[in-house]
């Protein structure tokens, strides 16, 4: 096999991205499971004391928005460039990123895609719905790209498998 010695590290980072899309599907998605969702969020980042601004989206319309303290307006555009790459690629906006980096090339130059309106850094993950397909997007921004995307996948795992929950 040949690439370079992160090529491994890349397809196994990857292969766990994808697998987190294969498993976070909603059965249903509105205006409630938003709400709940975000409240959720916003819990599990005050609970860490960070500094995050908190966006969820279906469809053209925001149903939740919370810009925590120590964030700023720079968050917002964060959260509408994130977005913007699930919507367009369908999948998360770190996933679409690693795909990028595994091929050693960067997405602002290799997309051919308005950097001021795309942004394949973590924190953005698609609202899929069972059968259905990404309705929308859940985003965070304020940590460095792993940590948005980590804190994303937790909230949804217990928003999803509340049973699976320990703690």
């Amino acid at each position: 096999m040949s690439g370079s010695a992160g090529a491994p590290a890349a397809v196994d980072e990857i292969g766990e991205l994808t697998a987190q899309e294969e498993r976070l599907l909603f059965d249903t998605f509105g205006n409630d499971e938003a709400w709940a969702l975000g409240s959720l969020l916003v819990a599990l980042a005050r609970e860490r004391g960070a500094a995050v601004t908190v966006g969820i989206r279906r469809g053209g319309q925001q149903l939740f928005h919370c810009a925590l303290p120590g964030t700023s307006a720079d968050n917002d555009a964060w959260i509408a460039r994130k977005c913007a790459v699930v919507e367009r690629y369908g999948e998360s906006s770190y996933l679409v990123g690693a795909r990028f980096r595994a091929k050693g090339r960067t997405f602002e130059e290799s997309s051919r895609l308005d950097p001021d309106r795309y942004a394949a850094h973590g924190g953005a993950f698609p609202v899929r719905l069972r059968g259905t397909g990404v309705v929308g997007a859940v985003a965070v921004s304020g940590l460095p790209q792993a940590d948005d995307h980590a804190l994303v996948v937790e909230a949804l795992e217990r928003f999803l498998f509340p049973s699976h929950v320990v703690g």
